[in-house]
């Protein structure tokens, strides 16, 4: 018999319908259950692109075994985290506060209350595989725990509650100053590994509104060292077994610091967000890899990741095809890569990839992970080495793909509008503009509610209430805007802002909570939260910041640059802390602290000298710039930095040389 979790529309729930773990979906009534029985909860938070939360399913929850002893001592609650991000937010703090790590799968206990008592991310089945706890050995202490000691659990719970509530809130005021620019440029810039690009070490993610941040610096200070972390950084991802070198766009993030073995996931944010910095690098500086990969992404995107006729982006592609395989699909073994070329073909690929024996798979020494280990040696192996990916993209075509979730959550669809609008531009390719607008237009008509605000998914009243769909969602209408030059763009944007000023804006300390004032919700859901760390997605209070900072060069309204300085003034004292990780929210404070590049192009609509402009202005790299488009009968351009503005100009290569 299927459990609970059947008729929930989350394909990650869906999938453990058969589990014979008595599971519930998140809510009050597993709660009450747990208060009814005086069980403790098990809660397992995942997601369907998750590569170990498959292991721990397969291994643990399918085991009729640990099922057993889950059914007769706890009640059991599986989250989707792409579904709930609030939940998982919440949890997750609750967890990193005992054991110092999280993550997903994210396995919690907690008290009929909710509240966490012990946790850790993935167990496995026995003990002291990978040195971790077997799951049932844990199950057991827990349970006994739970039994003998219920006061030592009330104690840890009261601990990790006021944890919780103390982290949850990151504001910290502070002054806004220039300094803070240059000192989290130094503090990125000691992150940095020179060696392999990039920042940090084993497992390396990346992080794109970083590059973002030190490519504005770059502009404004001429300094060659940012450009050259922002471009060896981009340089060596492109190059790296984390790009998808045959069907195009990045996986999640490389387990090595070379960026050579990637988890094999592939998410709708990580490529939306690195869309941008390849867009914005090519710009800046003209590299043809650099457009190479933001073309990759786009026709992955386009293939595999939306629904061009409904006008939608999808969440992910999932790691592996069936539980065990760890990324067979996107790996090859010497065998599988002669098979599908022509030996000329085969014997560039083979060098250019370093496809050998050992391969970089551990479960299976003959895989391969397909990364650019050195250039083609002359025009004709370029040739061929172009034929050969296309060869391979066909060969692999055949294979059974991994699953694609088709989820359209807001914030992530308004993230990959955002990028494809970009796209649009600066790759003049029409079709992303179309896209993009349309899927756009559907959030409007589709996920906004004037009193609730835009929901979470789009066509699907509940969740509702989170303020990372709203600030992404106005975040995209204000590109919408300057790309369209319809003025409806604009309002929308505006609207999603004063609701998020009436129901998330804290008027007493300042900054955005992140759940709507309100909106019920059991156990931690009533702590409030004001986060500004990217993690790893760009900060709700950070991209907050930007729409206002937007908001208040495109328009006259004189709300909008207080609401800003009271805004960054909330979070300023963290800025410094979080350097890397606050990247999105010193991107607003370079916003306020330095002038704004205010294009205006005027003229008739349609093809001509205003539209030729109006794509130059949008296609060219300027830090803190917005495109306005007016329509009159003759076409002119005006660009203003601060205060300071030009002539009018007629011609898109008047426009360019004033941006450059």
């Amino acid at each position: 018999m299927p459990n609970l979790l059947a008729s929930e529309p989350s394909a990650y729930l869906k999938s453990a319908a058969h589990q014979p773990v008595h599971w519930h979906p998140w809510g009050e009534a597993a709660l009450q259950r747990a208060r009814a029985e005086d069980k403790p909860i098990l809660l397992d938070i995942g997601a369907v692109w998750c590569h170990w939360c498959h292991v721990m399913d397969g291994e643990s929850y399918e085991d009729p075994e640990v099922a057993e002893l889950l059914n007769r001592d706890f009640v059991c609650v599986k989250v989707d985290r792409d579904e709930r991000p609030d939940v998982d937010a919440r949890y997750q703090r609750a967890v990193q506060a005992l054991t110092g790590q999280g993550g997903w799968p994210l396995t919690a206990f907690l008290t009929p209350e909710g509240e966490v008592f012990f946790g850790g991310t993935y167990f496995p089945p026995e003990d002291n595989r990978y040195g971790r706890p077997g799951f049932i050995s844990v199950l057991k202490q827990v349970a006994e725990l739970y039994r003998r000691d219920r006061a030592r659990v009330s104690k840890n719970a009261a601990a990790i509650r006021q944890h919780l509530t103390e982290s949850l809130d990151e504001a910290k005021a502070g002054q806004v100053a220039p300094a803070m620019l240059d000192d989290a440029a130094g503090q990125m810039a000691r992150l940095f590994d020179i060696r392999y690009g990039g920042f940090g070490t084993a497992p390396k993610f990346p992080h794109p509104a970083a590059c973002d941040f030190l490519l504005a610096r770059w502009h404004d200070t001429h300094e060659g060292w940012m450009r050259e972390v922002v471009e060896k950084s981009l340089t060596a991802m492109a190059r790296g077994g984390i790009r998808d070198h045959v069907g195009g766009g990045f996986h999640r993030y490389s387990v090595d610091e070379r960026w050579i073995v990637p988890h094999f996931e592939k998410m709708s944010y990580d490529n939306s967000e690195l869309l941008h910095a390849y867009l914005n690098a090519y710009a800046a500086g003209g590299t043809p890899l650099f457009k190479d990969v933001a073309q990759g992404i786009v026709s992955w995107v386009l293939e595999t990741l939306s629904d061009r006729e409904q006008g939608a982006f999808y969440t992910s592609q999932d790691a592996d095809v069936e539980f065990g395989d760890d990324g067979d699909y996107w790996t090859w073994t010497p065998d599988q890569l002669r098979e599908a070329l022509p030996d000329d073909a085969f014997q560039v690929a083979r060098r250019v990839f370093d496809v050998a024996v050992p391969g970089e798979m551990e479960h299976d020494h003959e895989k391969n992970v397909l990364w650019w280990k050195e250039d083609p040696a002359d025009a004709a192996e370029w040739r061929a080495l172009r034929e050969a990916v296309s060869q391979l993209k066909v060969a692999r075509d055949r294979r059974p793909a991994p699953y694609v979730d088709t989820t359209a959550y807001v914030n992530w669809n308004a993230m990959m509008a955002s990028a494809f609008l970009h796209a649009g531009a600066v790759l003049d390719r029409p079709e992303c503009n179309t896209l993009a607008l349309k899927v756009l237009s559907r959030i409007w008509a589709a996920a906004w509610d004037d009193t609730r605000g835009v929901a979470h998914v789009i066509g699907r009243p509940e969740p509702y209430g989170l303020l990372d769909d709203n600030v992404q969602a106005a975040a995209a209408f204000l590109d919408a805007y300057e790309a369209s030059g319809d003025d409806a763009w604009l309002t929308r944007a505006g609207a999603i802002m004063q609701h998020c000023r009436r129901v998330h804006w804290d008027e007493a300390a300042g900054g955005f909570f992140d759940v709507a004032r309100g909106r019920t919700g059991a156990a931690y859901l009533a702590t409030p939260a004001k986060p500004i760390q990217d993690a790893p997605t760009p900060s709700a209070n950070g991209v907050a910041a930007l729409v206002l900072a937007r908001l208040a060069a495109l328009t006259d309204e004189p709300e909008w640059r207080p609401l800003l300085e009271r805004q960054l003034t909330t979070f300023a004292g963290a800025a410094s802390q979080l350097a890397l990780y606050g990247a999105t929210l010193l991107r607003a404070v370079d916003w306020a602290l330095n002038p704004v590049t205010r294009v205006e192009v005027s003229g008739p609509r349609g093809d001509g000298p205003a539209c030729e402009m109006h794509l130059v202005a949008l296609q060219q790299y300027r830090p803190r710039k917005v495109v306005l488009r007016k329509t009159t009968e003759q076409p002119a351009a005006t660009v203003c930095v601060g205060t300071t503005c030009s002539l009018p100009v007629a011609t898109p290569d008047d426009v360019k040389n004033l941006l450059t």
